[in-house]
């Protein structure tokens, strides 16, 4: 299978490493003002959950081959930070780069939106199990996989070759997930991820993230806080049309009184290196704050009642002011 990568980021890379290794041919679309600066080689440093539950260290490396305008592929695999969808897909088609897209990004917007972004192209919806960071500069990798992958179901997808693709991964060793609607698992994520966002904004150092997690994983309390303010978030993805009875399991945990949940959190989070990392990891201010503002704005408009959040998210806009962030 011939696979496009838009881009050299860390979600594309770390799929992109899985297919290689699996025997795939894989190719990264980069924009000329960036070539010269793209590494042929990086250096692979992975926490791998595939096979072991608690995380295997694997540390090897990946060839970058670079695309070229007006080719055709089996698949496009396209990661980019919130609010950017249009731009990639803008990309695609001005230097005529062709096949069906998967998209594994946070996407806040309906599927009117998405599919007028798409404009014809065939495309499915889908989210990543994986983060961390690249550095280009030092041609280096550093990821947390788990051993899943979200996925549309084959009915609402609108590609060919469906079962290609659910072999592709199995190749790659990754198992697939589909849940009642895509989309609408994707706000509920965004929902989930921006109750935990604001609350490790609220205790830490929003100049380092990485820190900021690592004092709200370690405070039961602060968890406890956590979790009311989750709540508080997935009834905003239930206002935009979400009917949460279909996400039961996903939502299961938050369902606890909040003070037993904050200690079972704190416990996950010390016992589960795969998740403590990938916590860690996740510095990309710009797609944080992109979710937080999402869910806020989405709030505020609907007349969802969000105290908790509503007073995180106002604290950290200050923060962002004084520390000359926005």
């Amino acid at each position: 299978m011939k696979i496009l990568i838009l881009g050299l980021g860390v979600i594309g890379t770390t799929y992109a490493y899985l297919f290689q290794k699996a025997g795939a041919e894989t190719e990264h679309f980069i924009r000329e003002s960036k070539r010269t600066e793209c590494p042929e080689t990086i250096s692979v440093r992975l926490l791998d959950g595939r096979k072991n539950p608690r995380g295997q260290e694997l540390r090897d490396s990946y060839t970058v081959h670079m695309a070229q305008r007006e080719s055709t592929y089996d698949l496009i695999l396209v990661s980019v930070p919130g609010g950017r969808l249009k731009e990639a897909v803008d990309t695609l088609n001005e230097n005529r780069l062709n096949g069906p897209i998967l998209v594994f990004s946070g996407i806040w917007e309906d599927r009117r939106y998405v599919d007028t972004v798409m404009a014809g192209r065939k495309y499915l919806l889908g989210y990543p199990v994986a983060g961390g960071q690249i550095e280009w500069q030092k041609a280096e990798l550093n990821s947390v996989l788990f051993g899943h992958v979200m996925l549309e179901r084959e009915e609402k997808a609108a590609i060919d070759g469906y079962a290609g693709l659910i072999s592709l991964f199995d190749q790659a060793e990754i198992k697939t997930e589909c849940p009642f609607d895509m989309l609408e698992w994707i706000w509920l994520h965004m929902a989930i991820n921006a109750g935990v966002i604001a609350n490790a904004a609220a205790i830490g150092d929003i100049r380092d993230s990485a820190a900021a997690a690592g004092k709200l994983m370690d405070n039961p309390s602060a968890l406890n806080r956590t979790i009311r303010t989750i709540r508080e978030c997935t009834k905003v993805a239930a206002a935009r049309g979400a009917d949460l009875r279909n996400y039961a399991d996903e939502l299961a945990f938050y369902k606890f009184p909040a003070g037993l949940g904050g200690m079972l959190m704190k416990h996950m989070f010390r016992t589960n290196q795969l998740t403590r990392r990938i916590m860690e990891l996740h510095a990309n201010r710009d797609d944080l704050l992109y979710v937080c503002r999402s869910v806020y704005h989405s709030g505020r408009e609907l007349g969802v009642s969000m105290p908790l959040f509503e007073k995180d998210y106002a604290d950290l806009e200050k923060k962002l002011v004084q520390t000359k962030d926005l």
